[in-house]
This record gives C-alpha cells, structure tokens and sequence, in this order.
C-alpha cells in the first residue's frame, strides 16, 4: 500500500472523528441547555403560581383587618399597591422588587392587626393567617428551586467552550429572583399572634 494513501486516509480518519467528536459536543450541549432553560421556565412559573395565591388571599386579610382598625388608610393603599405590582410582574427583576414592597407592606398590616385583640382571636384571621404562612413557605420554596435552575443554566452559558456556542443559539442568562431591598424579606412577614 502507497504511505501517501496511508496517511491521507488516517488524516481524513483524523478529521471525521475531530467532526463526530464535536458534533456529539454540540448535540449534547444544546440539549443541555435547552433543558435547563425549560427548568427555569418551570420553576418561575411555580414561584408565578404562588405569588398569585398569595395575591388572592391578600384582599380577604386586608379587609378582615379593614373592619378592626379603619382609620389606617395608608397601610392599605400601600398593600393593594404592592399586590398590583406582584400581579403584572413579568420577570424576575421586577417580581423581585414586588417582592420587597410586599414584604413590608404585610409587616405593616401585621402590625397594624397587633393593635387589636379581638382580630388576633378570630377564627377567620387565624386561617388567613395560616394560609399566608403555608403560601409564603411555598414561594420560599420555589424561589431555592428557581434560583438552583437560573445557576445551573447560566453556569452552562458562561463556560467555555459553551459560552461561544450558547450565545450563537440565543441562549441569554437568566436572572435570580432575589429582592432589591434585602431587609425586607430577612424576615417573613410576623403572621403568629
């Protein structure tokens, strides 16, 4: 057998196996990311799910404490401003400042709702409250779950080689939900009396 046709045989050899190599790469790559960017979707459309139930019990608790402590306006303007804000929310930038406006916005019902005994004792305001607590443990929840998929994805973009080929794709990081004013969600809203 001719060497020039030995090495050029092991040369395309070479090439197609580099070519086989890179594209079970590419394959795989994009699955991945695909993958974890549906995950993401999921898991922010868990945390969309429970900001709406938290959303839809807020009215009944503003009104309960409504009917105790009708002379504090302002706290209840500032509760129906921060649920708007949680319900047109469409990403995890802006739900993340909802998020902090809520929080302290049911710290100041909460607070407000101390002032009165007989609301404390009330059968329908304890439900309410256990409610929002079985609610804010859920978004809790999501959040963890959420945040664990945006960091698996954007790590799976920021790496290279992956970041050259996932920014080819239209793959873009995505963003955590954590809140713009930290303090606010520190601490849950005190919902036990």
């Amino acid at each position: 057998m001719d060497t020039g046709l030995v090495t050029t045989l092991i040369v395309v050899g070479v090439v197609v196996v580099l070519l086989v190599v890179v594209g079970i790469y590419l394959w795989v790559t994009y699955n991945s990311l695909v993958t974890l960017k549906v995950r993401v979707d999921e898991a922010w459309s868990d945390i969309s799910v429970q900001l709406k139930r938290r959303a839809d019990l807020i009215p009944t608790i503003v009104d309960t404490v409504k009917g105790y402590a009708t002379h504090e306006k302002s706290v209840f303007d500032d509760v129906t401003k921060a649920r708007s804000e949680t319900l047109t929310a469409g990403d995890a930038g802006s739900a993340s400042a909802a998020e902090g406006h809520m929080q302290k916005a049911l710290k100041s019902v909460f607070a407000v709702a101390e002032g009165y005994p007989q609301l404390q004792s009330s059968q329908n305001f304890l439900q309410l409250q256990s409610e929002l607590v079985d609610t804010e443990d859920k978004i809790q929840a999501a959040r963890r779950f959420y945040n664990g998929g945006v960091r698996e994805l954007n790590t799976k973009i920021r790496v290279f080689p992956n970041s050259t080929f996932a920014k080819s794709k239209g793959f873009t990081e995505a963003t955590f939900f954590e809140s713009a004013e930290p303090a606010a969600i520190a601490e849950p809203p005190r919902v036990q009396f």
